[in-house]
Parts: C-alpha cells; sequence; structure tokens
C-alpha cells in the first residue's frame, strides 16, 4: 500500500514537471513570437517594430520615434519584418572625427505593397533604411513613403531649408515658426509657416534621449531630399530628378542616430553606411590647416600683395595650405595666378584655388566661371591646374540637392581625384557621406559660419549660442567649412572671447580648417597662440563626447597621436560652471596649465599653473571657451581667455607629424663591387634615370648618380649613399644626397627583423619654387618594384 501511494505520488510529480515544462516551453514560444514581431539592434538597446502601418522605434523600452504610412503587405500569420542577417562596418578614414570606424547592425527586410522592398538596419547608436526597387518600367521614380511624426512639445533644433545649408538650428517645441525672408526657396504651409526643413534636424523625444535625422550615400540618378510638413507630419521629398529610372533602382540611406549626446557626437553612421572609398592611392591626400583671405577684406584675390600676406601667415605659422579666393583670374597690378602659386610653393605652402560652379548664383557672381561645367574642359582645367601645382579647389555657388547638382558634384570629385586635387564645396549640399567614398572631399560648408559676420548683423548676438549647437548637429554628419578663429572684428563685431575662438578649431571638424582673421591679427596674438595653430592637426585619430547641452555649451575632446585636444564653449550670456568628467582621457597627468577667462578686455589670455588634478569643471565667462592640449606625457595645456599668457617649458614636446611629399621611382644599373674595406665590402650602384611626383613636385630622376653601398663582413648591416639630381617638369634641378640602412640584424625583442629606411636632403636653387625643400627634414622608406627599380616614398617631418 505505501508502495502504491509512494507511485502515485511520483507520477503526480512527474505529470506536474511535465506540465510545467510544458508551460515553459509555452512561455518561450510566446516571448520568441513577441521578438520576431521587432527588429533589435546588436547591442538589444534599440528596438522597432510594425503596428499597422507605423514603425515604431524604442531605446531602452521607452519609444522615441514614429514613421507613419508604411505601406507594408499584409501576409497572414507574419510579421512584415523578416531578419536577413548582421552587416559589419570597418574602415579607414583619411579625416573626420575617428581615423578607425566600425560599427555593426542587424539587417531586416519588408515587403511593400507594390512590391518594393524596405531595407532596414538597427545599429547600436541609430538605424539607416532605404527603399529597394526592381523590374520597374522606364519612367519617373518611385514615390517614397517615408513620413516622420514629430509631436507637438517635442523640443527640436532644425534648420529651414535653403540651398546653401546657411541658416540657424534654433529651439522650439512646435512646428509654427515663421519662414525667415531671406532664405532661398522659402516655403509656406496653408497657415503661413515655414514647412519645409534641412538635415540634420535634432530631436529629443525623452528627456536624454535624442535623435538626429538626415540621410547618406547619395548616388547618380539620386537627388537628395529635405523633410516637408504638414502639423506634425513630417515627410521626406526627394528634390528635383528628372532621370528616368528602369530596371532595378535604390532610394539612398535614410538615417536617425538615436541615443544619449554622447552617441549623437561620437556616431560614424553616415559614413557607415556609405559606399567604401574608390580610389586607389590616397597617398597625396593631406588634411591641414589654410590661412584663407576673404573674411578679413569681404573680397576675392585678385591682389597679389594680400595674396602674399597671407602666404606669408602660413609660412609664419607652418600651416601646409593657403586659399587663393575668388577672382584669381583678374589679378591687378600684371600679376597672375601663376605668379601667386609660384610664390606660395617658393615658400613651402601648397595653393589651393576658388572655381564658381556656375549652376546656382551666375549673373553678378565673381569669377571664374564656366571653366568646369562640361567633362573636356573640367578635365583641361583640372590637368593644369596638376601642372602648375595647385594643391585643391574651392568650388562655390551651387543650385542646391536636385539629381543634376548630385551628379556634378560627382563628377568634380572624381576628375579632381584624377588630377591629385583636394575639394572643398562650398555653397553646397551638407555632406552624406561622400567624404568617405571620395576621401579627397575634405570639407564642405552648408553652414553658417564666420563668413556671416561680413553679411548680417544679427550673427552677433547668436553666434555664441549657434557655436554651441553645432557640434551636436550640422558638424555630426561631415566636415564643416566654418572659417572659425578670428580674434578681431570684420564688418560686424564679434562678442565671443578669444578662447571661444579658439576653441572652434578643435570642436568644428573639417578636412581643410581655415582660419578667417587676417595675418596681423594672429602675429598679434601671444607665441603660445601660435605654437598651438602651427601644430593643430585637422583630422583626428578619435573624438569624445565630454559634456554639454545644444546652445549652452559643449566640450569636446579630440585625439591626434598620443595629443589630446579638450575644447570647450559657453553658449550662454551670463556665467556657466562647464563639467569636465574626462576619465582617462586626463589619466596619469600631473602638471596643469590653466588658461582662465578673466574678463579683462585688455588682458586677452591668462595662463598660469595648476598643481594636482585637473579641475571637476571650469567657470566660463559668458561666451567664453577654453582649450586643453594634453600632450600624452605629462603635461596638460589649458588655454582659455584671461590674463597672462606664459606657457611652461617643462614637459616633452610633441611627437613630429609626417606630410606626404613624393614618390621617387629609381632606375637602376647593374651592381658592381669595389672591394673590401675595414669596415666590410664596397659596392656602386648606377643610377640610370626615373620619375617623381607628389603633390607639389614632378619630375624626371637624371642619369650619372649613384648608389655608394657599405656591406658589413656578415652582411647583416649596409650603410647607403645615394647621390643624384632630379629635374621638375618647370626645369629646375635639385641635388639629392639620401643617407640610410639596410639591416637584417635581431630587434630589441631578439626577433629577426628587416629594416630598410633612409633620410634625403635636398638642395634647391634658392630663387625657385622649391626653395622649401632647403628647409626641412625628410625620411624615405625605400621598396624594390619586379622590374628592379626602386621607388622611394618621402615625408617631411613637421
Amino acid at each position: 500500500m505505501k508502495r502504491t501511494v509512494l507511485a502515485s505520488a511520483m507520477a503526480r510529480k512527474v505529470i506536474v514537471g511535465l506540465v510545467m515544462a510544458c508551460v515553459v516551453m509555452v512561455m518561450a514560444s510566446v516571448v520568441m513570437v513577441a521578438r520576431a514581431q521587432e527588429a533589435v539592434s546588436p547591442n538589444g538597446r534599440l528596438t522597432l517594430r510594425t503596428e499597422g502601418q507605423e514603425v515604431l522605434v524604442c531605446r531602452d523600452g521607452q519609444q522615441v520615434l514614429t514613421l507613419t504610412g508604411m505601406p507594408f503587405e499584409a501576409k497572414q500569420g507574419r510579421t512584415p519584418l523578416q531578419f536577413v542577417g548582421q552587416v559589419k562596418a570597418d574602415y579607414q578614414m583619411l579625416s573626420g572625427k575617428r581615423r578607425h570606424c566600425t560599427n555593426e547592425a542587424n539587417e531586416y527586410r519588408a515587403v511593400l505593397v507594390h512590391g518594393e522592398c524596405w531595407v532596414v538596419r538597427l545599429y547600436n547608436d541609430g538605424l539607416a533604411f532605404r527603399y529597394e526597387y526592381s523590374n520597374l518600367r522606364k519612367g519617373p521614380h518611385p514615390t517614397e513613403p517615408t513620413a516622420y511624426r514629430i509631436p507637438e512639445g517635442m523640443r527640436r533644433w532644425m534648420q529651414q531649408w535653403t540651398d546653401s545649408y546657411e541658416g540657424f538650428f534654433p529651439l522650439t517645441t512646435t512646428y509654427r515658426v515663421d519662414p525667415v525672408p531671406s532664405y532661398s526657396a522659402v516655403s509656406k504651409s496653408p497657415e503661413g509657416y515655414n514647412n519645409r526643413w534641412g538635415y540634420p534636424a535634432l530631436l529629443e523625444p525623452v528627456d536624454g534621449v535624442f535623435v538626429l535625422i538626415s540621410e547618406a550615400n547619395i548616388e547618380r540618378r539620386q537627388s537628395a531630399s529635405y523633410l516637408q510638413n504638414d502639423g506634425e507630419i513630417y515627410r521626406v521629398k526627394p528634390a528635383e530628378n528628372e532621370v528616368s529610372v528602369r530596371g532595378e533602382w535604390h532610394t539612398p540611406w535614410r538615417v536617425a542616430i538615436v541615443g544619449g549626446l554622447k552617441d549623437v557626437v561620437e556616431s560614424t553612421l553616415v559614413t557607415d553606411v556609405s559606399e567604401p572609398c574608390q580610389l586607389d592611392d590616397t597617398r597625396w591626400i593631406q588634411p591641414g590647416v589654410v590661412s584663407w583671405v576673404y573674411w578679413a577684406y569681404n573680397h576675392g584675390s585678385n591682389d597679389f600683395r594680400i595674396i602674399k600676406k597671407y602666404v606669408d601667415m602660413a609660412a609664419t605659422l607652418h600651416l601646409p595650405y593657403v586659399l587663393i579666393d575668388a577672382e584669381w583670374d583678374t589679378m591687378k597690378d600684371g600679376y597672375t595666378i601663376e605668379d601667386a602659386v609660384r610664390y606660395a610653393k617658393s615658400q613651402g605652402v601648397k595653393p589651393l584655388i576658388w572655381y564658381n560652379s556656375s549652376v546656382g548664383w551666375v549673373d553678378g557672381a565673381p569669377t571664374p566661371k564656366f571653366r568646369l561645367n562640361k567633362a573636356e574642359e573640367r578635365e583641361k582645367e583640372f590637368a593644369w591646374c596638376e601642372q602648375l601645382g595647385v594643391a585643391g579647389v574651392k568650388i562655390d555657388f551651387f543650385s542646391g540637392d536636385n539629381q543634376m547638382n548630385m551628379d556634378y558634384c560627382l563628377n568634380l570629385l572624381e576628375c579632381a581625384a584624377r588630377h591629385h586635387l583636394l575639394v572643398n564645396f562650398h555653397g553646397a549640399t551638407v555632406p552624406r557621406g561622400w567624404q568617405r567614398t571620395y576621401p579627397n572631399l575634405l570639407s564642405t560648408e552648408g553652414v553658417y559660419g564666420a563668413e556671416w559676420y561680413n553679411n548680417v548683423a544679427t550673427f552677433t548676438a547668436q553666434a555664441a549660442a549657434h557655436n554651441a549647437t553645432l557640434p551636436f548637429t550640422r558638424n555630426v554628419v561631415g566636415p564643416m567649412d566654418y572659417t572659425p578663429c578670428a580674434f578681431s572684428d570684420s564688418q560686424h563685431p564679434h562678442i565671443t572671447t578669444h578662447a571661444h575662438e579658439l576653441a572652434l578649431t578643435v570642436l568644428f571638424e573639417s578636412g581643410l580648417q581655415h582660419l578667417a582673421d587676417k595675418p596681423e591679427s594672429y602675429f598679434a596674438q601671444p607665441k603660445e597662440v601660435w605654437n598651438f595653430l602651427s601644430t593643430l592637426p585637422a583630422a583626428w585619430d578619435e573624438t569624445r563626447f565630454v559634456s554639454g547641452y545644444p546652445g549652452e555649451s559643449v566640450v569636446l575632446a579630440r585625439r591626434s597621436g598620443d595629443t589630446w585636444y579638450v575644447a570647450g564653449i559657453n553658449g550662454t550670456d551670463s556665467v556657466k560652471e562647464i563639467p569636465l568628467p574626462l576619465g582617462d582621457v586626463a589619466a596619469g597627468k600631473g602638471h596643469v596649465v590653466a588658461f582662465l577667462d578673466s574678463g579683462d578686455e585688455q588682458e586677452k589670455w591668462n595662463i598660469r599653473p595648476l598643481d594636482g588634478a585637473l579641475p571637476p569643471s571650469l567657470t566660463c565667462q559668458p561666451r567664453g571657451g577654453f582649450v586643453l592640449v594634453v600632450n600624452g606625457h605629462d603635461r596638460i595645456y589649458l588655454a582659455a581667455s584671461g590674463k597672462d599668457v606664459r606657457v611652461s617649458e617643462e614637459g616633452r614636446a610633441p611627437t613630429p607629424q609626417l606630410e606626404y611629399v613624393m614618390q621617387l621611382r629609381v632606375a637602376i644599373g647593374e651592381a658592381y663591387e669595389v672591394g673590401a674595406r675595414p669596415q666590410g665590402n664596397r659596392y656602386v650602384v648606377p643610377i640610370t634615370g626615373g620619375t617623381f611626383e607628389g603633390p607639389l613636385l614632378r619630375g624626371t630622376i637624371l642619369s650619372g648618380g649613384a648608389d655608394y653601398q657599405l656591406r658589413s663582413p656578415d652582411g647583416s648591416h649596409t650603410s647607403l649613399e645615394a647621390i643624384y639630381s632630379i629635374r621638375t617638369d618647370d626645369g629646375v634641378c635639385i641635388h639629392v644626397r639620401n643617407q640610410g640602412i639596410i639591416s637584417t640584424a635581431k630587434d630589441e625583442h631578439g626577433q629577426d627583423s628587416f629594416y630598410f629606411k633612409a633620410a634625403p636632403r635636398f638642395e634647391a636653387p634658392t630663387d625657385s619654387p622649391y626653395a622649401w625643400l632647403n628647409h626641412a627634414l625628410f625620411v624615405c622608406s625605400p621598396t624594390s618594384s619586379p622590374d628592379g627599380s626602386i621607388f622611394l616614398d618621402v615625408w617631411k617631418v613637421k
């Protein structure tokens, strides 16, 4: 009996266990079904689910963005979204906020009612989606359904659309905004409010969570788009596109960066979804700081004497570039653009020159015009630039986002790359990822920048708040040619402090960073400011958001090599305590030299040493700022507006940087042995000719030289000394003496190591455009080619 009761009890336990197992399985199935109804980012924090014709985007369970009117194809018993796989991005950038970019996403697809496919990728820092079509009949582009719901009361920073994207991003909580009368293509709703908006648009749907809406990867046959609203519904409206499509076609990526301000500011999502680099050789692409003539004179570059001043400024401050602006084709007093370029090159400064795109502002606009519009004329013009020694072009006055302009920009970038020309688009649309695909695009205007001190009085009062908004909006999506850092006044005064202005050179990322002020203004600053500008990077290995809020303040930390630059500004008209949670940026760094705001109009600068760790915050004067330079060793320099500039001489110097100069392709003859010497065997390798080419010079290698080699008795070490001459394409002879080492000995870790490096010295005529070669040190990395010649890649030590 007991045995029977026990058996019954055991049976009941088994049955209960089976029932519980079934319940667990059912619950797991329910969870799996619920999970299948939504898309999720790799880290699980960002989710997307469909409800009818709406797409709801959530972060950490909070809804932050709604897409409405999505015509999903309804299929009974299945979710519209189907998981496809994982997408990973891992690439290098030559300029921008980060050198090495990585990201990953989960990709999903859904079929829409007309058969097109909606492709969406959920990244940890946002989402990107586009529409893919197949079997299209020849005709106009399909109508895109994308529409965002932005409810009244939501905080937003949005720019009213204008073809130059030169406008403010004012904070508001409503769509009821009066249009700016001076903007091009003013668009009004029936209520009389502005209803056309440009990218990027920043929203704060939940306290501390932000969404930045933009687009990326404009390709041929595509136009860019804008947002047009009807009340709370903001629709994506592609600009004019008259090209017919057939067969397969897709839209650009629509992008929404989602997260805290750190996620938004540090995101590379716009380039992550853009096409990889299309250039085989990018060694000639060198970001750098530029001296710029226009701001101080409100005029172009038809005066050689003024151009000379800016060349001399660049040479004195060791800036790599000078921009020769508009009207260089009408130079006064008998000078020509050739004279200006020749003078710049003679001082070791690489010239950039300006062109009118001749599709936007043409009548009454400055020259040169109509030189780039036709393919054959563009090719001829850029070939002339390359031969002359021009390093890059600034192309201005485009006419909006239509397909014609987009294709034109792509044609310009490709042709410029063929002729080793850097590109800066002005009066143009904002970046949409082309800086990854064509890394010779180092900057784009598309911003209400310091140039506006020349135009209107309104910029003076609004500049500080505007400056504190741009790192959260416009500069997130790509390089921004704001032309920062003016210590004097142009046509209208500025009321930001000197340190605020200095901080903009770090806060505003641009592969070509144009300094706006006149030479005498920079030379009136302390030597420490000169040194700061002389070593200022224009490309960054890493960018970190430190603190701030749009329009109020911002602090960013950017790293170049082992040096951190930390910059912050106060965007308000009141004294403000700005937090500095720097974490490992300042870890292990001891001595601090602080540049603090004094508010003294007579003494603009102050640097004083601070012992111990960095303070947790800094007090900034109204519209003030600061810069910290953490040199990677044991020194921190903090620059801000105040009194008495003195920088301690303690600490190590910054790590030298290298600038690419050229590649020599040296043809050599058969080596012969001279005989044994006390130090080893002597060999001679005849140099029989060759060519060389670089951003600032090109030409041929003259025969008659030789490489004199001394090989150690054990063969592990060879000393080299090559002596020969080269002739540039414009007939200048330059003597070369190149000393180097070939070593096959063990390295400091005891490992077998092959080492082949050299240090060339150049002797150029002092009255030639290449005299700068006499005043610098160079290093080179030789390699051999299959045909037996030697390639020497040469860098200048900066």
